[in-house]
């Protein structure tokens, strides 16, 4: 339905030259509309089609990085203070890079129901796959807890205890990560390694 958009675009600069620029900017929007709804389905399938592959190689990738952080001791000086004007988009790629959301892929999905799940995770896969309505509710709640419990240990640090008690309490949870990178992989490519005999 774009192409009397196209037409008005040559007529008004009097050049056929901005009827083609306009029919090409109408189909990459058009395109990026289809792949916006295609390309998760068909990303699902290929997940469905490689997952063997994909887990193993997920599993060596964070065995992997779980070394070079038990070799690589030092904290990026870069993450030590992030401009307020930044903040919002270093939450979302961390949350991102951690897989915040990705814990819920399987319940959202509906991949659990095999297992036997406990209470909580039954209750949260009834709740998510009520509506979408509830799925953003569940999120919103999460994002209440997490902002919650985090400011209320903000504030205690810098209201009360200080940078003093910070720098002298800190206690690094870089190796602890590190060592749980290493040990997690390394379970999860035994499994797979495992299953696929």
């Amino acid at each position: 339905m774009g192409w009397p958009l196209a037409v008005s675009a040559g007529l008004m600069d009097k050049s056929p030259l901005a009827l083609f620029r306009a029919l090409g900017a109408l189909a990459a929007g058009h395109l990026l509309a289809t792949l916006l709804v295609l390309l998760p389905f068909a990303f699902l399938l290929v997940l469905a089609e490689w997952q063997r592959s994909i887990q193993i190689g997920a599993s060596l990738l964070v065995i992997g990085f779980g070394v070079y952080r038990l070799i690589e001791r030092r904290h990026p000086r870069a993450l030590a203070r992030i401009p307020p004007t930044q903040l919002a988009l270093w939450s979302f790629a961390v949350a991102i890079a951690h897989g915040a959301a990705l814990m819920l892929v399987p319940i959202y999905l509906g991949l659990c129901k095999a297992f036997e799940l406990d209470a909580g995770h039954e209750a949260a896969g009834a709740l998510m796959q009520a509506n979408l309505g509830m799925a953003v509710l569940v999120s919103l709640v999460h994002v209440a807890a997490m902002v919650g419990a985090g400011g209320c240990l903000a504030w205690l640090v810098y209201r009360h205890l200080g940078l003093r008690f910070v720098s002298r309490s800190w206690f690094n949870l870089d190796a602890v990560w590190a060592i749980s990178l290493v040990l997690v992989g390394a379970v999860a490519l035994a499994f797979n390694l495992a299953a696929s005999r």
